[in-house]
This record gives structure tokens, C-alpha cells and sequence, in this order.
């Protein structure tokens, strides 16, 4: 009999464990050390998306750059966007994510590398 409560006790504790972890965003085509490399900067006022940014230190920028995104994209329906923010040229489209999609934008500096990321994750 105390087998089986010691059992069914441990297997309590092991749902309760999954069940309190939060759930991370999930982006395909990425691996697990680029998600990691993102910082939650809050939420787009418009949309309601959380809002990711790369590198860590620029979720002002980003929370413009979704703002932004938001405003162009409405006209384009899914369309890429190009848009400008402050003096920086950032490229947004929406990507299949899993299993949700996502909207990510980049820019890069003028030798052609990568510079800042942003994403909006639902």
C-alpha cells in the first residue's frame, strides 16, 4: 500500500512540475541558442503581440519597430515591409512558426551583417 501512494505521490509532483514551467516562444527555423539570444520586451499596444528583440539592451527600439511593423502591415496584408525607424531600415514579414506564425524583422548595417532582430509571437 505505501508503494503504491509513494507512487502515485511522485507521479503527482511530476504533473505538477510540467504544468508550472512557462511556455517559450517558439520560432521554426531557428535553433535553440538564437531563441535563447532574444529578450521579452513587452507587448505592441495595437496588436496585443509580445515583443522580442536581439540584442539585449534595445527593447525601446524594438517597441517602435513592432509599432511600426503594425501600421505598415495593415495595408499589405501579409505582404514583406520595409520600414523606417529613426535612421535604421528594418525588413518585417511574417514567417510559419510551430505551430503559430510570427512576424519577424531585421536590419542589417551597410557591409551587409546582421544587426538588430525583432519578433511578435502571439
Amino acid at each position: 500500500m505505501r508503494s503504491i501512494m509513494t507512487g502515485t505521490a511522485a507521479g503527482l509532483l511530476g504533473a505538477a512540475a510540467l504544468s508550472l514551467g512557462a511556455p517559450a516562444p517558439s520560432f521554426a527555423g531557428t535553433d535553440a541558442a538564437a531563441r535563447s539570444s532574444l529578450t521579452y520586451c513587452g507587448v505592441d499596444k495595437a496588436t496585443g503581440l509580445a515583443v522580442w528583440a536581439e540584442p539585449a539592451g534595445s527593447c525601446a527600439a524594438a517597441l517602435e519597430v513592432a509599432s511600426a511593423y503594425t501600421k505598415a502591415a495593415s495595408s499589405k496584408a501579409g505582404a514583406p515591409a520595409t520600414i523606417l525607424v529613426g535612421a535604421t531600415t528594418w525588413t518585417c514579414q511574417e514567417h510559419q512558426g510551430d505551430p503559430n506564425p510570427y512576424q519577424e524583422c531585421v536590419t542589417s548595417d551597410s557591409g551587409g551583417r546582421a544587426g538588430g532582430r525583432v519578433v511578435l509571437t502571439s
